[in-house]
């Protein structure tokens, strides 16, 4: 009994480790095959190679780099974004300032700090919204813009900040490609705070960039609106003259009528 027992779990081990080889020779499969296809490209592009460091795993914003998440391959020189780092020596121990992506070539650019304060300008106050690039212009928004904000729902839509003033975007501070960004910091009158953020999470927010001629234009329209409306009241006779004209009138219609009653009288009296 005993030894069926110790025969079923050397069975059980042996088993064990079979998978756990198999699995390692699948892994090891896969890398050489990566490995196998990448040489493949870069012996068919050609053009000098250089070895960097590139991530073997996620690496997270603010998380220290450690040894073994850094790797170093040969890279196609044209390849390369800028600040390609060839020396795991200059990134380990250092606080990654941006996330980095398994089998992304490490630059520079990802140590930056990216928690620097905001320059939030007095009187104003800063607040997030999410926007997608549909929204933002295409992702053409960028810090140091002005934009009005309009909040859209299923009935209508509506003006909900004018000329606020664009602090940060997703796509600078998270080093995203291209103009892709999903949320923008605005320097905002604190008391429109409230109704900004509730616009944002019952509503749609899209952001226009202005035309630098827009404000002027309307400006003046304001002002020649009144002009016009100024010569009007002042062709027009006020209420004080027209009651003098009326009262002026009935005088002159008077003497007119007792000087025809007159003159009716002295030829009668002419015929008598």
């Amino acid at each position: 009994m005993v030894t069926k027992r110790r025969k079923t779990l050397i069975l059980g081990i042996l088993s064990g480790i079979l998978c756990a080889i198999c699995v390692l020779l699948y892994t090891y499969g896969l890398e050489s095959q990566a490995e196998a296809e990448r040489a493949e490209a870069l012996a068919r592009y050609g053009g000098e190679q250089l070895e960097v460091c590139v991530a073997t795993r996620d690496i997270a914003a603010g998380e220290t780099l450690e040894p073994s998440a850094v790797e170093t391959k040969m890279w196609l020189v044209d390849l390369l974004p800028q600040g390609a780092v060839s020396s795991s020596a200059e990134v380990v121990g250092k606080e990654v300032g941006s996330p980095i992506y398994a089998g992304e070539v490490i630059t520079s650019k990802r140590f930056e700090a990216q928690s620097a304060a905001l320059d939030i300008p007095a009187g104003l106050a800063a607040v997030s919204v999410p926007a997608k690039d549909v929204q933002a212009v295409g992702g053409s928004v960028s810090p140091g813009m002005k934009v009005d904000v309009y909040a859209t729902g299923s009935t209508s839509t509506s003006l909900i900040v004018s000329s606020a003033l664009v602090i940060a975007t997703s796509a600078e501070t998270e080093g995203l490609s291209g103009n892709s960004s999903s949320w923008v910091t605005l320097a905002v009158e604190p008391e429109k705070i409230q109704e900004l953020v509730t616009a944002a999470q019952t509503t749609e927010l899209y952001f226009v960039i202005p035309g630098a001629d827009i404000s002027t234009n309307s400006q003046a329209a304001t002002e020649e609106f009144p002009k016009d409306n100024a010569s009007e009241e002042s062709d027009a006779p006020s209420i004080e003259e027209s009651t003098e004209n009326e009262a002026l009138d009935s005088q002159s219609n008077k003497a007119a009528e007792q000087n025809f009653t007159e003159a009716l009288d002295g030829l009668k009296d002419e015929e008598a």
